[in-house]
């Protein structure tokens, strides 16, 4: 059956600095695709994440493994057989405290079938015993991972690691700045959305505007004529004596009266639709203002994190500078102090040798 992805989700990756055990190294340029896999056949779970065709995590979960969170968007855990600690960075502590909950199910799992395996191992007591470690894992197509992944090889073994390095989570630039870049194109997809039903609404109120004037003005000419049979109903039965001729001629009219009146209902119900139509039109326009502030606002923050972004670089520029010269000034006192100490020790000598001269 291979290995089948069986919860994923988005985050930016990143490993411990090898070389000082304190620093975070992005491994990753953007937020990417983070999955979790399980191998029947084996009975083994995996942390895999790839960035094109390179496999950027690929951590086989044991039961000695702790996930630890750091912040309310980043988490971290030590994998001993890749000998690094890798971090992952959410959009948001939802996505953090999720992914740490499937963490702890399958950890669980893992420790869960490590000793089924071992009383298995036990009762059958076969001499051969093949460690999960050891063992080439089913690969995984890039396919399997939302079409952004591709194939990597299995983790090196080694001893579980107990205790876990804490190191603080590296600065936020990149990520806020991703996702702030996406809740403006979000904002921008809602406002032209409602642009466009609101452009439609718009076309459809004035057509029904144009229909309602006519209606009225049939209904106002319906109305005339109804007037104007009833005078006639009435002048009929005044003038003639045929009561017959009358009777029939007055049920036609009360009947084309009724008829006028369900038309008027009729175009009464469609007026009053036409009314809460325009109240949805005047919803989605004030919805529009609000996203068109929302994405001002927006805009103005992201200015601002950019303006905060170049001051820092710049002071951080002035600072090394300001190093560098003091650096230079130090190199210049410790000359002067080395030719200082030399005349000394010239003078000490030339005045050993006076004393021994006297």
């Amino acid at each position: 059956m291979g290995e089948q992805p069986i919860f994923s989700t988005r985050a930016h990756v990143f490993q411990i600095d090898p070389s000082t055990k304190k620093n975070w190294v992005p491994t990753s340029k953007h937020a990417v695709t983070v999955s979790y896999f399980y191998d029947s056949t084996r009975n083994v779970y995996r942390i895999i994440s790839l960035e094109g065709s390179k496999a950027i995590i690929n951590s086989t979960i044991t039961p000695n493994m702790t996930f630890t969170k750091t912040s309310q968007k980043f988490g971290q855990w030590a994998d001993s057989r890749a000998n690094t600690v890798y971090g992952l960075g959410f959009p948001s502590e939802n996505h953090l405290l999720k992914f740490a909950e499937k963490f702890a199910e399958f950890k669980e799992a893992a420790r869960l079938a490590k000793e089924q395996s071992h009383d298995k191992m036990e009762l059958t007591s076969t001499p051969s015993q093949e460690s999960a470690s050891g063992e080439l894992l089913s690969p995984v197509t890039p396919e399997s991972i939302n079409g952004t992944d591709d194939e990597d090889g299995g983790a090196t073994p080694g001893t579980p690691q107990h205790t876990e390095p804490r190191p603080d989570p590296p600065t936020p630039t990149l990520p806020f700045s991703h996702s702030s870049t996406s809740i403006n194109k979000h904002w921008e997809a809602e406002l032209a959305a409602l642009k466009g039903n609101n452009a439609k609404l718009t076309a459809a109120l004035l057509e029904s505007t144009a229909n309602v004037k006519q209606w009225k003005q049939q209904l106002a000419a319906y109305q005339e004529e109804a007037e104007r049979l009833h005078k006639r109903v009435t002048e009929l039965e005044c003038v003639s004596g045929q009561t017959a001729v009358i009777k029939a001629q007055k049920t036609d009219l009360n009947q084309t009266i009724e008829e006028l009146q369900a038309t008027l209902g009729a175009k009464e119900e469609e007026l009053e639709r036409l009314k809460a139509e325009m109240e949805v039109a005047n919803e989605f326009q004030q919805q529009k203002e609000s996203l068109t502030q929302k994405l001002q606002a927006t805009e103005e923050r992201n200015q601002n994190l950019e303006a905060r972004l170049s001051a820092l670089e710049q002071t951080v520029e002035n600072t090394q500078q300001e190093r560098e010269t003091f650096r230079s000034h130090l190199r210049s006192l410790l000359q002067l102090l080395d030719g200082k100490i030399f005349e000394l020790t010239e003078l000490r000598d030339t005045l050993a040798k006076l004393i021994e001269s006297s």
